[in-house]
């Protein structure tokens, strides 16, 4: 089970007032999708369907383990990141429709995922972070990368965590 989760009410950032039983992706998504069917929200359940295909996926991918809380962290990144950059697209092409559909998708894999670190949070990690590994100018960056998204992995989006490490080395 995924300690993380909790009902199908609660997101995952909730946890500490949490009162029902913990339940796994899988059965957190069958919850919300009967939800999301009773209420005939298309949109979500859609995104729930495509959100429960990679949880398939990476069952019959031959893993030969069950999917740990890492594992769904960054299938739900990954697909976050793919919503984002479909916004971008639609949005430079002008097909405003498309990209509010993806926001809106966006949005429903946002509640499966822990809460975002912001900008000042992710600096104060990078900042201690950079004092552990001695970093100290912009060729650093490389080595600060790979310990921050250890350190950082879905609390922050990748591309914000590189954008404020060059920041405070300078680059």
């Amino acid at each position: 089970t995924t300690p993380y989760l909790c009902t199908a009410s609660h997101s995952r950032d909730s946890l500490n007032n949490c009162t029902g039983p913990i339940m796994s992706l899988s059965e957190t998504l069958a919850t919300e999708m009967k939800t999301a069917m009773l209420a005939g929200n298309k949109l979500r359940l859609d995104t729930l369907r495509s959100i429960r295909a990679l949880v398939l996926e990476f069952e019959k991918s031959g893993a030969g383990r069950t999917m740990t809380p890492d594992d769904e962290i960054r299938m739900l990144t990954t697909a976050a990141k793919k919503r984002r950059d479909a916004i971008d697209a639609y949005t430079a092409a002008g097909r405003a429709e498309a990209a509010d559909r993806e926001a809106q998708e966006l949005a429903i894999i946002k509640e499966f995922l822990p809460q975002q670190l912001s900008d000042d949070e992710v600096r104060a990690e990078l900042q201690a972070i950079i004092a552990a590994t001695g970093a100290a100018s912009a060729s650093d960056v490389g080595k600060v990368m790979g310990a921050a998204m250890k350190t950082l992995k879905g609390k922050a989006d990748g591309s914000a965590i590189q954008r404020i490490a060059k920041e405070l080395l300078g680059g």
